[in-house]
């Protein structure tokens, strides 16, 4: 099969394959050395009292569950806020604007918003929600900003998954006699079901991920707040990344902040394989269905 090759260029593709998995390996190495790092730090000091209590300066007690639970908080507000806005705007722009120059447009905005720093989200989120919209420091003001963060990777994954469903589905669908709409629910849409878990996905991790704009809008307070407090406008709480923050870089307690970045890394699996299961139901249940 290889005889049209000369020696060189075989020996040249055999290093290159080399170096391919060489890196791929690197890679992989570095991930679980960081993981099982974290893990070895963080796991001997998850204690029940640290999972089921609050901090205290009078009890002298270190305990981490408002920032479970405000973590939780933000990540659901959120998703149900940014899910439907950019899975609808990607079906606009994939299914029914006829303006390219406009597509283009959005397309290009969506992209800038999608690299620019954190930091200046908080600021913009601060001056926007926290005082012109008068929601004070809170945890709405938080997941309204993360929306705006996390809109463009919705869009895109959603935008590019939408892409690669075949035409071939639209006009069957088109020539039974389905509507437009009718056809984007039950044929598009489902054949496009990964690309939006990805971006669930990719969301959630920013969203777990992200200190910075939530210093500046969702404060830091550590009260155990109720599902309907939490929407509250002035009901101010600290996610589990701006507490590792404040125990490492302000208290210096860095057995607690091994501890809480190895509850992240489990927290984020975990939603990352339910949104997994969600999705291969949501297949079956098609199938079953078509």
């Amino acid at each position: 099969m290889n005889s049209g090759i000369s020696k060189r260029r075989r020996i040249e593709i055999a290093v290159l394959n080399a170096l391919v998995y060489v890196c791929a390996g690197l890679m992989c190495l570095m991930l679980l050395g960081i993981i099982g790092y974290i893990l070895v730090r963080g796991i001997p000091h998850i204690t029940p009292g640290l999972l089921t209590s609050k901090p205290s300066l009078i009890n002298d007690t270190i305990g981490i569950l408002p920032n479970i639970l405000n973590t939780l908080y933000i990540i659901i507000v959120t998703l149900i806020i940014v899910l439907p806005i950019g899975v609808g705007a990607a079906v606009y722009l994939n299914e029914y604007a006829r303006n390219k120059r406009i597509v283009r447009i959005i397309e290009l905005a969506t992209e800038t918003l999608s690299g620019i720093p954190s930091i200046i989200y908080g600021l913009v989120g601060m001056l926007i929600f926290v005082q012109f919209f008068s929601l004070g420091t809170s945890l709405i003001a938080g997941a309204l900003t993360l929306v705006i963060m996390t809109l463009p990777t919705i869009i895109k994954t959603t935008q590019e998954s939408l892409k690669t469903v075949p035409n071939g589905y639209r006009e069957g669908a088109l020539g039974l006699g389905a509507g437009k709409w009718y056809m984007i629910r039950t044929t598009v849409l489902p054949s496009a079901i990964d690309g939006i878990v990805t971006g669930c996905i990719l969301s959630v991790g920013r969203i777990v991920g992200e200190s910075a704009a939530l210093l500046f809008t969702a404060g830091m307070a550590n009260e155990i707040l109720g599902i309907w407090e939490s929407v509250m406008p002035g009901k101010a709480g600290s996610t589990l990344t701006v507490a590792l923050y404040m125990y490492a870089k302000e208290r210096g307690e860095f057995d607690i902040a091994f501890s809480i970045a190895a509850i992240l890394l489990i927290l984020t699996l975990i939603i990352n394989l339910a949104a997994k299961f969600a999705a291969k139901r949501l297949r079956r249940k098609e199938n079953e269905n078509g």
